[in-house]
Formats: structure tokens, C-alpha cells, sequence
């Protein structure tokens, strides 16, 4: 997971250079978090200056805005796509863990900008953070349930292992970020390992 310092966008199609700016917010909201991030080193980051940023996002607001719906956008599909794949719950899980870690792989901050928690509730920037996360809840809560039916879970089982499997999502995640040097197929392989280990511990 490497970070690139782009020089210059001159003659670069405006869609290609909204993306760049994009890609330095998302690791500026993503080490910092919307409150700490400055639109200053995201265009520095891009390559562009901090005039040409709101001219194309409007505020810092809309260009967080715009990294939250990319990433939830990103994610989302990545997971709908694998949400029939599998016969048993560790293989359900683990084909999700590898399209979630796919997902992430170009750009892993995205899930540090989606579970940001400095933006000031009732904003446009909080409301797009929590359509995201409704989103990416609700498909786990899919998940969840269709596994659960054999099994005699009860809903307020289902709720609780809903938020055991977000939770456990987020700290594969967070430990990735934590060692940047992993590739995606690495993190896969682990998660498929610590399944096993907690399949067999079971």
C-alpha cells in the first residue's frame, strides 16, 4: 500500500484530475479524519492548487462528501457481488472478508474515511456517512440472517452477531492498516486462517 505524490495535472482530462484529488483525500480524511484534514495538503498531494479544489468540490465538506459515497459506492458492490457465494457460514464469511480486503486494496483508507467520526452530526458530511454505513449494515445484517436460519437464532441474536461481524471487520481492517506492508491476498489468507482457528476453537 503505497502512497504517490502527484506533480502537476496540466493537459490531465478533468475527470482523471477529479479522481486524483479524490485519491489524496481519501488518504488525508483517512490518517486525519475530516476535522484534522486540511484542504491545502490534499491539493498538494494532487498536484493541483486548493482553488481548483472548490472549484470542483465546493467546500472541504463536499470533497469528503464525495470520498465517503466513492468508498461506500466501492465497497458495497464489492460485498453485493459475493452475497450468494458459499454453502456454509465460514465460507460465506471468508469470501466476504476477500471482497472487502479487493475493495480496499487500491485505495485502504477508504474504510478509515467511512468510519470517521469527526464530523458534526446533522451536517451533510455526517448524513453521508451514515447512508454509507446504513448500507454496508444492512448488507451484513443479509448476511447474518440468511446464515442463521438452521441454526434457531432468535432476531436479538441475529442483531447481536451482526454487530460481532462488523466489529470483527473492523478490527481485520484496522490491524491491515496497521501493517501497510500486507498485500490484500496476504490479509485474505490470514482471515481464512484466524476462521479456522476460531471454527476449530469452537
Amino acid at each position: 500500500m503505497q502512497e504517490t505524490r502527484h506533480v502537476g495535472t496540466k493537459g490531465v482530462p478533468r475527470a482523471e484530475r477529479e479522481q486524483l484529488i479524490l485519491d489524496s483525500a481519501t488518504v488525508e480524511f483517512g490518517k486525519f479524519g475530516y476535522a484534522g484534514a486540511a484542504l491545502s495538503a490534499i491539493a498538494a498531494q494532487a498536484g493541483v492548487s486548493k482553488p481548483l479544489v472548490l472549484t470542483y468540490f465546493g467546500s472541504k465538506e463536499g470533497l469528503f462528501v464525495a470520498c465517503v459515497r466513492r468508498a461506500g459506492a466501492n465497497l458495497a458492490d464489492h460485498i453485493e457481488a459475493v452475497a450468494e457465494i458459499g454453502d456454509t457460514p465460514r465460507d460465506k464469511a471468508a469470501v466476504t472478508l476477500d471482497a472487502i480486503f479487493q475493495a480496499l486494496a487500491p485505495r485502504p483508507h477508504d474504510w478509515n474515511v467511512i468510519s470517521d467520526r469527526t464530523t458534526t452530526k446533522g451536517t451533510p458530511a455526517n448524513d453521508a456517512l451514515r447512508e454509507v454505513r446504513a448500507v454496508i449494515a444492512g448488507q451484513a445484517a443479509r448476511g447474518v440472517a440468511a446464515i442463521s436460519t438452521p441454526t434457531g437464532l432468535d432476531a436479538d441474536d441475529v442483531s447481536a452477531l451482526t454487530d460481532v461481524w462488523m466489529s470483527a471487520v473492523g478490527a481485520l481492517v484496522g490491524w491491515w492498516l496497521r501493517h501497510p506492508d500486507r498485500s490484500a491476498a496476504e490479509m485474505s489468507a490470514r482471515t481464512h486462517r484466524v476462521l479456522a482457528a476460531i471454527v476449530g476453537s469452537a
